[in-house]
């Protein structure tokens, strides 16, 4: 009789622990994939060719040299009457703040018109990022790819900010000829550094209007009502902000000229802190700064500046003055954008 046999037990293979390494390894490259560079890179070439960045730029261009040619005019008139030129420091950093007058008319200076035009590129290059994929149904033909969900809402806002770069460089360029031009003056070094850091400042400015845009366009199915409610909020908090401010901080301590002196300069106080809430409010709070080298505090009573003395502040010292607004913006910028990034990534995209 033959014997059964009994099959031989196969011995269970170890678990291989997970290699730590190899973990932070795919971590790594996890964050440094180079998929949002890929997105920026084709977002920047349809940003750059596209109607909505020449029209944009042409708009904000024009404003601004019309601005500057007339703040220009504006001072060569008066140094040729009085002689208010010889001899003033910064004047080239200055006429970006002066406020031209034509046909009786005071215009805005080039610094105003940048921050009551300088959202349109914002606008113009995020009210359709993620809701007009969705519209043309190529956001999950891109999601497809082998890219990172992230890499696409990254891209989009790297690719916007670079457009916002190029757009807000030429038209300073620009206008920087129309003044050296017209008055014939050729900046400092401290002139350069002083614009440069404006044009930083500017760029930050843009990139929170870009940001809220993206963060419509998240949110909202539409792409036209992601543009309506983008400017709705640009046009109320330009037009009526400073409104709003006033009858806000006149509501807690009055500031008429009836009320003491103490009272008026609370109530300027709570103007500036209200102010401080509003991007456009911190944008021109630091530049005021930084293109004046004469400017030394806000809302400043005559009798806190006796005995300061008479001259112009250095570019750090002019710094220091507003950094905090500086770091404010920068700060507003990163949550709305936060916003947009965790919104986008919590969707769910349907084929």
């Amino acid at each position: 009789m033959t014997g059964s046999s009994k099959p031989m037990a196969t011995p269970a293979t170890p678990t291989k622990p997970a290699d730590p390494a190899a973990s932070s390894a795919r971590r790594s490259d996890r964050r440094l994939s180079g998929g949002w560079m890929i997105v920026a890179d084709k977002e920047l070439g349809d940003h750059i060719g596209s109607l909505r960045f020449f029209i944009v730029l042409v708009i904000v261009g024009v404003a601004g040299v019309i601005a500057m040619y007339s703040a220009a005019d504006t001072l060569k008139s008066l140094n040729s009457t009085s002689g208010q030129l010889a001899g003033q420091p910064s004047v080239f950093i200055r006429v970006f703040s002066v406020a031209p007058a034509i046909a009786g008319l005071t215009l805005p200076s080039f610094v105003g018109f940048m921050a009551l035009l300088g959202p349109l590129f914002g606008i113009a290059f995020g009210f359709d990022a993620v809701n007009g994929e969705r519209a043309e149904r190529t956001l999950p033909r891109l999601l497809a790819q082998p890219i990172h969900r992230d890499d696409v809402i990254n891209g989009k806002f790297v690719a916007g900010i670079v457009a916002i770069g190029i757009a807000i460089v030429s038209v300073t360029a620009i206008v920087s000829a129309v003044i050296v031009f017209k008055l014939g003056i050729v900046p400092s070094a401290e002139d350069v550094l002083r614009l440069l850091l404006w044009i930083v400042i500017t760029i930050v400015y843009v990139s929170f209007w870009l940001a809220f845009a993206m963060l419509c366009s998240v949110l909202l199915r539409r792409a036209a009502n992601s543009a309506l409610v983008a400017i709705a909020l640009w046009l109320g908090l330009a037009l009526f902000g400073i409104y709003l401010v006033t009858l806000v901080a006149n509501a807690i301590v009055s500031g008429d000229t009836t009320a003491s002196l103490a009272d008026q300069y609370s109530n300027a106080q709570i103007q500036q802190l209200l102010t401080s809430l509003q991007p456009a409010g911190l944008y021109q709070q630091a530049t005021q700064a930084i293109l004046d080298p004469t400017f030394r505090a806000f809302f400043a009573l005559p009798s806190q500046l006796e005995g300061a003395i008479q001259g112009t502040l250095s570019f750090t010292q002019s710094v220091l003055i507003v950094w905090q607004q500086i770091v404010a913006l920068v700060a507003v910028t990163i949550v709305v954008f936060a916003g947009a990034y965790i919104a986008f990534l919590r969707q769910e995209v349907r084929a």
